[in-house]
Order: structure tokens, then sequence, then C-alpha cells
């Protein structure tokens, strides 16, 4: 569905600080990201740890390899006010940089440059002499220490302990407080943090821990940040995090922000890139200039600190596709000093940007058996954008019903199931993990000593290299955690495969042995996961290829057209009724459509 915009007359312009937005309306500051932003964020390289001189750098990367293309916003990323920092973790009771009014400052060791009070000025004007934007990340609400210390709160006689909320905590991160943000007082804070960050210079503002459950108080506290933004006459993007932001939101989320994570954290997993074909499509109806569901970072490149990508070429063209043709925000989360040739091509495609840049009326039309289709007008023109993509898995078509084992409902860190399942006669051995009815958050598994057992002796499912494996979140690994991290059980180094749920890992059974046994454990306090093992004995198919059609019809084309493939800026010829390609696994295409009279 295409959403239509009222445009706002002078007086509505003048009277929108007094009123609370509607449904429809075309915002003010809608007009601050017309089409999705384009940028960098410093998360998916540096994570906690990034430093001014690596933010000088990226700089100067970006402005010569994307800046070119229309890559303009470049965020640092959260704790930069933490200066003692390490990797992707947060330390409960570190000591924050903050002023004497309880708002965080640039952690010295890490931003030289912000001595004297200076704040992110210095660093602001570097990036923008490059012809860049600069963003910051910050946590909703006001920090601990701030209250603990009861600062002042500038502009007001209350103090800190007078607006913060200690019951409206992060779950994740251990900085901060809620703030009553429906009170004048909590509203100055806001104020004066936000009216800081515009003389530092600062152009892109992504607040963490407010989008999701999208509760009353953090409902509040974005409509203060709204009024925040609005009163210093700045025109500063405003990006919520984390997802998923609750669809039922919609209306209030895109008539105070302009783009909103529709998924937790996301990176190089296929479970993860999977699952955003329905979140994008359900987000359709929010869509439009000024306002974009955000399915996060590309982490693509060179992320991690160090690493390269684990997505396949197939899987980041069908990443960048979807996100071009879903007219996602596209920000780039690898390392620009160390860009190779393909990461830049793709990033820099001039036909997928102007999908994401220009076209309009953007959805799915087809999706059956994980092949789907989304299209999109090309302005001005009857020509149409369309994306091809084949999301089947090697096991996307197994009855999990039919399995030999499913467990009951586990829960709670450190619960667990023994499991022993006979495998003879089978060829394949699938196990998967299911959510346990809360929800998929922090449904963090692991499967412990997974072993195969035969006449011949035992043989370690660790040992073998499986067929396919997908994970919720994170990545299903050996020996470690979906997150990466050391497997630990019972406090002892253990023996695994870690994942998240939902899960499904397939291997090929090799012959002589009869019985499979492992023990199934949740590593979170609140994962609730059941946990199942399916053997096949032959029938599951495992195409690596299939045909993906559009039908004209679909697309309201109703003659011959002549078909372009984006990517490759080839002519592929004229065709009747539909277009079809047989595409790999996890792979896509981008075509234009043009109607022949």
């Amino acid at each position: 569905m295409k959403l239509k915009y009222t445009i706002l007359t002078a007086v509505l312009c003048l009277a929108f600080f007094k009123m609370e937005a509607q449904p429809g309306l075309e915002m003010p500051f809608h007009k601050y990201a017309p089409a999705p932003p384009l940028g960098w964020n410093s998360w998916d390289i540096f994570g906690t740890t990034v430093t001014e001189q690596q933010i000088k750098e990226q700089a100067d990367a970006m402005a010569v390899h994307l800046l070119p293309s229309g890559y303009r916003y470049l965020t640092v990323d959260i704790q930069w006010y933490e200066p003692e920092s390490k990797g992707h973790a947060y330390q409960p009771g570190a000591v924050l940089a903050m002023d004497a009014y309880g708002r965080l400052t640039p952690g010295l060791t890490k931003f030289p440059s912000a001595a004297e009070g200076k704040g992110f000025k210095p660093l602001a004007d570097y990036v923008h002499s490059k012809g860049l934007k600069f963003g910051i990340h910050i946590m909703r609400g006001i920090p601990r220490q701030a209250v603990e210390k009861n600062t002042p709160v500038l502009g007001t006689s209350v103090k800190a302990q007078d607006i913060a909320l200690k019951n409206s905590t992060c779950p994740w991160n251990p900085d901060m407080y809620g703030v009553d943000a429906t009170t004048p007082d909590g509203q100055a804070y806001y104020n004066s943090i936000i009216q800081m960050y515009a003389g530092w210079g600062v152009d892109y503002i992504k607040v963490d821990d407010i989008s999701r459950p999208y509760d009353d108080v953090q409902r509040a506290e974005i409509e203060a940040i709204r009024k925040a933004i609005d009163k210093t006459g700045r025109p500063m993007v405003l990006s919520l995090s984390p997802g998923a932001t609750p669809v039922k939101a919609g209306d209030h989320v895109m008539n105070h922000a302009n783009m909103w994570r529709i998924t937790d954290d996301f990176w190089d997993s296929w479970g993860l890139l999977h699952a955003m074909f329905e979140r994008l499509d359900v987000w359709t109806p929010f869509r439009g200039p000024g306002h974009f569901p955000d399915a996060d970072m590309l982490p693509i490149g060179i992320i991690d600190f160090n690493r390269p990508t684990k997505f396949t070429r197939d899987e980041q063209y069908t990443l960048m596709s979807l996100w071009a043709i879903a007219r996602s925000p596209l920000i780039f989360g690898g390392d620009m000093t160390k860009l190779d040739d393909f990461t830049k091509q793709i990033l820099t495609h001039p036909e997928m940007l102007k999908v994401n840049q220009e076209s309009t009326n953007n959805r799915q039309v087809y999706n059956v058996n994980n092949l789907i289709v989304w299209t999109a007008d090309v302005p001005d023109s009857e020509d149409k954008y369309v994306a091809l993509f084949n999301a089947q898995s090697k096991g996307d078509h197994i009855d999990l019903s039919h399995a030999e084992y499913a467990s009951p409902v586990i829960a709670g860190n450190g619960s667990s199931q023994e499991i022993s399942v006979s495998v003879k006669g089978g060829k394949n051995l699938v196990l998967f993990v299911n959510d346990g009815g809360n929800g998929f958050d922090w449904d963090h598994v692991a499967w412990i000593d997974p072993v195969l057992h035969g006449p011949m002796g035992d043989l370690k499912l660790t040992d073998l290299k499986w067929i396919n494996a997908t994970s919720g979140w994170g990545n299903a690994t050996v020996d470690k955690t979906c997150e990466g991290r050391p497997l630990i059980v019972d406090g002892k180094p253990a023996t695994g495969i870690g994942a998240h749920a939902k899960s499904v890992i397939i291997y090929e059974l090799p012959e002589g042995y009869e019985t499979f046994t492992t023990k199934g454990v949740v590593l979170k306090e609140t994962g609730s996961v059941v946990f199942g093992v399916l053997v096949d004995k032959g029938k599951m198919d495992f195409p690596d290829r299939s045909v993906v059609k559009v039908d004209f019809r679909t697309i309201g084309m109703k003659r011959k057209a002549r078909v372009v493939d984006l990517w490759s800026h080839t002519e592929l010829g004229v065709f009747k009724r539909e277009f079809g390609r047989e595409l790999m696994q996890h792979g896509a295409g981008l075509y234009r459509i043009s109607p022949v009279k």
C-alpha cells in the first residue's frame, strides 16, 4: 500500500511544536531525510572502542571512496563517554565522562580534542571539512552516575534524582535510568543534552534502548527528543534503536523519527538476513519520504575488529538488493580504510543506489516457498524495478512435526535436557531449536557433547562439517556461543555447538552409527526453547538452484516488456507475460522492466 501524505499548511507548520503529530501528516523534520540516509557507523568494526584517530581515518577514507556516491553520515556509536570501554561489552559501574549537569561528554583518552569543554565540536569540524555529516549514538535517559551524584538539571531548579525513573532501565546496558519526560523538568533535561549536541555540530542522532518495547516511558522520551531537536532549529536526523520496533507503533514512530530499527542488531548470518524479508514487508505502510523502517547496518567488508564478513557474495547481492528495493537506510559497518573492490562496487553501484534513493511504491508481491519478488515504481515512468530472491536454504522443506524427538519447553540459564535418539537407517541428522513461546529474545542455547555411537565406537558431531546451519541471531558455532564467546556450562569450558532459536543444523550421517546423544542447554536466564532432533531417511530435497519468476500482471504491466539486469548492466531481451531467472540459494537479481509498445 502506498501512503499519501497531506501537505501541511503554513499555519499547521507554525503550530507543529504545540500539537501531537497525527497519522499521515508530512512533518517538518521529514525534509531532513527525504531519501534513506546513506552513511557509516563505527559499531560493526570498532564496537565500544572507537577513538578520535580512527574516526578521522575513517572520515578520510569515506570522503574518497563513498562520499562521491552519496554516503555522507559518519556516526560515532556507543560508549564514546566511557574512557576504558572494551570490545562489544558493557561494564556495570564504569566511570563515565560527564559534565556538572549530568550530561555525558567524550572520554578524553579516546577523544583528546574534547578537552576544556569542547566536546565533539573539534571532531565534528574535521568531519565537516571532508564534506561529511557527523553523527553520534546515545542511550535514552540520564546516567545512573548523574543520579548517584544528584547533579542539577540545566535550566531548572531540580536535580537528577527528581526526573530519573529507576524502574525503567536498559536490559543490556547498565549506564542509564529512564527519564520522566512527561514533566517540564524531564523535557528540560532532554533539551539540555540535544542543545549541547547541536552546539557540537551534530547532524544525526541515533538513540538506543528506545524503540523496543516502545512502552509509555519510551514513547514519552521519543516525543521529548523530537521536541528538543526541533527546539534547536538544527536539522538533525533522528534514528531510533534497537528493534524490533512494534508495528502497532508505526503511526507514532513515523511522526517523530526519520528512521527506526525493525530488528535487533543485524550481523552476517543468513538466518538474520532471511528474517528481514518479512520484517520489511510488514513495515511497508509506514515507508515514505522522511520516515524509513531501518533494517540496520551493512555488515560487509572487514568487520568485528578485523575479520571479513561471513556473507557469501550471493548473500551480499541479496542483502543490497533487498535493502535497496525496500528503501532501508544504507549504513555501512565495515572498515573503510580496508575497502576491497567488491565491497566498494556493491555499495556504490549507481543503479542500486537509484533504486534505494528514488523508487516509490516499494512492496513485496510474491513469496511462495521462499522464492520472493519485490517491485517498485520508477518515478515519472511506466517502468518498474523488480528484485528476485531465492531465499531458500537446504532443509527448508523439512517437516519438523515428524521429528523423532522434541523436548518440553526448557527455560532459564543452565536449564538442560538429556537427549538420546536412534539414527538407524538415517541419511541426515537435523538438530533444531524453536522458541518456547515467550518470543525469540535471548534464546541462546548449546548442544553439549553431541556424539554419534555405534559398534565401531563414538564420533563427535563437532568433528564433522554440517550441510547447513542457521541461527536466529549470531551464528551457529562449534565450541562457542552464537555470539562467538567461549562455551561455558556449569562454570566449565564445554564442547558443543552454540546457536540461537530459531535454529536448524543439518548433518549428513556417516554409516555405522546407531544412536545420537547430546544435552540441550539454555544459556540465558530469559531463554525459553524447545530442542528437537529429526532423522531423515533420504527424503530431504536440497536443490541448489530455483527459478524465480515475476508475472507482469502483478506489477501492473499488460504487455511485453524489456528487461535490464541492473547489477551487470546487461540487457536481457524482451519477454511476454512473465520474466524469470534461475538463482542460486541465497541469491538475488535486481532488474528494470520497461513496457514495449
